[in-house]
């Protein structure tokens, strides 16, 4: 009688077959539940429309907020490249010690580039801002000093401080003003500004998973009976929660793009009267964009918070749920 050979093991083969189908039925539910979720919130579009749009105004005043923050750290970008030292000379310089002090400061450690302005020059520009040259044409001695205007090479408030100090060192310099001395206070305002921007965004950001979390409570509430059926028969938290957090990050992808189309149409109406208003001031300005980096972190951050907001309802009612 003949002996037959031995099987090959098989239980490498079986693991690794039963891994895989354990991960595709996992996509396939989790597919699955994201489809239906999506339908459920179709199936109710005016309820679906309100909880998104109440998500929507929630997310728009913080986004308004950090734009108007944007355009104000441009502003001050703008006000650093303009920020220049005076520089006022003794009286009794003449114009051969003019240049070497203008040379001097040129040539002194943290400046960019100096204009040299004479007595006669700057009692020019003075009668042309105040519009008083008849008035100011009739005094017999110019009482202004040659100036030199320093450009900075660190615009920063502190750096410039520092530079104004080590210029009243020089011989034949009798001061050393700031003309942008207020850009320290612009940026104090901008780092207030971004304190409270933060504070709203987290503030709003509660409001928002209060808004999904309320409604996926009731969602759980109206299928606690499913929920306890299926939890009889072998269901798991996760299992169970999974439909929950899709609607949740549905609601929240849903008023990111609410909140992204408000944007969008405030900026529309709001562009043409602040165009206006700084051509009336001979300047050009145009409102910030979110622009796709700024669209994608809303709608991302939204979607976040409604899945956060559908986990933390979910995971406090199933806690509650007891099957009979």
């Amino acid at each position: 009688m003949s002996r037959q050979p031995p099987a090959p093991p098989r239980g490498a083969r079986s693991q690794r077959t039963r891994s895989s189908s354990r991960f595709r039925g996992w996509l396939r539910h989790h597919r699955a539940m994201c489809l239906a979720s999506a339908r459920r919130l179709l199936r109710a579009p005016i309820g679906s429309l309100l909880t998104m749009l109440a998500i929507a105004i929630a997310l728009v005043l913080p986004a308004a907020l950090w734009l108007a923050l944007d355009s104000a750290r441009l502003l001050d970008a703008e006000l650093e490249e303009s920020a220049t030292l005076t520089v006022y000379l003794s009286h009794g310089v003449d114009e051969a010690q003019a240049g070497r002090i203008d040379e001097a400061v040129a040539a002194h450690e943290g400046v960019a580039r100096t204009r040299l302005i004479s007595a006669a020059e700057g009692m020019a520009e003075f009668q042309q801002a105040l519009g008083l040259a008849d008035a100011l044409g009739r005094l017999e001695d110019n009482p202004l000093p040659v100036s030199i205007v320093v450009m900075p090479l660190d615009p920063a408030p502190e750096a410039v401080r520092r530079l104004a100090d080590s210029l009243e060192s020089l011989s034949g310099i009798d001061e050393a003003r700031l003309d942008l001395a207020w850009l320290e206070r612009l940026r104090h305002l901008a780092e207030l500004g971004s304190r409270l921007v933060l504070a709203l965004a987290v503030l709003f950001g509660l409001g928002v998973l209060l808004i999904v979390g309320n409604t996926i409570r009731l969602a759980v509430e109206s299928r606690r009976q499913e929920i306890e059926v299926v939890m009889l028969i072998g269901a798991t938290h996760a299992f169970v929660r999974r439909p929950f957090l899709y609607s949740g990050a549905w609601y929240g992808l849903g008023g990111g793009l609410l909140a992204w189309g408000l944007l969008g149409l405030g900026n529309q109406w709001l562009s043409v009267p602040v165009s206006a208003l700084a051509a009336s001031y001979g300047a050009t300005f145009a409102l910030p964009r979110l622009g796709p980096e700024g669209s994608a972190t809303l709608l991302l951050c939204s979607t976040l918070l409604g899945w956060l907001g559908a986990w933390i309802a979910v995971s406090r009612h199933l806690a509650e749920v007891r099957p009979r």
